[in-house]
């Protein structure tokens, strides 16, 4: 099932939220050194009802936090979106801007926090206070979905928006966590610059991440 909506509910996403006055005063100050940066809290963006939600730690400097949407105009984009393109849930392969014309397919992504955080590094209050978005849009899937968490922090995100415990839910690159009947959830190592060129995580790492993904979501479809 494809939805056709590319759009956020309110409730999932509060452009003006300064509930981390860390992370508001920190934006305040981009804001003034990058005027034309979106430097506000990032939107998730996809499909209102897919099956697969990418959860990812949070903005990047000059990626999300400049162009106002997640993964697009900094290096851990690069390898995200090749991967949607190959496996057929993004129309492009590369982005660069919130204008380039893509749209995803029975896809959406997310950050565990919405605000870039100081050295890309949130604090754990950060975390918490961002949760009650991330937990709305979990709340808001369908009957069946995988839920892909990019690194520890988006993976212990995760689970707390489901109120579960990390014990018998531990990270590790392709840990598959079985969350209800056609809902799971799918660890990976983050795409980011220092995990690809460290080759921590290599592209076939990655891709077979999604080859799995199409294995869970062929069940009873």
């Amino acid at each position: 099932m494809i939805s056709k909506v590319n759009s956020n509910k309110k409730s999932h996403y509060d452009r003006n939220c300064v509930l981390c006055p860390r992370l508001a005063s920190h934006l305040a100050e981009v804001r003034k050194k990058f005027p034309d940066y979106h430097a506000r809290p990032v939107p998730p963006f996809g499909d209102e009802k897919p099956d697969l939600m990418i959860v990812g730690l949070a903005p990047g400097m000059h990626g999300a936090n400049a162009t106002g949407r997640p993964f697009t105009g900094d290096y851990a984009g690069i390898l995200l979106y090749k991967a949607l393109h190959k496996y057929g849930y993004s129309n492009l392969a590369e982005v660069s801007a919130a204008d380039d014309g893509l749209k995803l397919k029975n896809c959406r992504i997310t950050n565990a926090v919405k605000c870039l955080p100081p050295e890309n590094k949130p604090v754990g209050a950060e975390v918490n206070n961002c949760n009650r978005f991330l937990e709305k849009e979990i709340e808001s899937l369908g009957s069946r979905y995988v839920i892909l968490a990019l690194g520890g922090v988006a993976h212990k995100a995760v689970l707390k928006a489901l109120s579960l415990k990390p014990k018998g839910h531990e990270f590790g690159h392709a840990n598959l966590h079985l969350l209800a009947q056609d809902k799971w959830l799918i660890d990976s190592y983050h795409c980011s610059r220092y995990n690809t060129q460290t080759r921590r995580l290599s592209e076939d790492m990655f891709f077979s991440i999604f080859d799995k993904i199409d294995e869970l979501l062929a069940i009873n479809n």
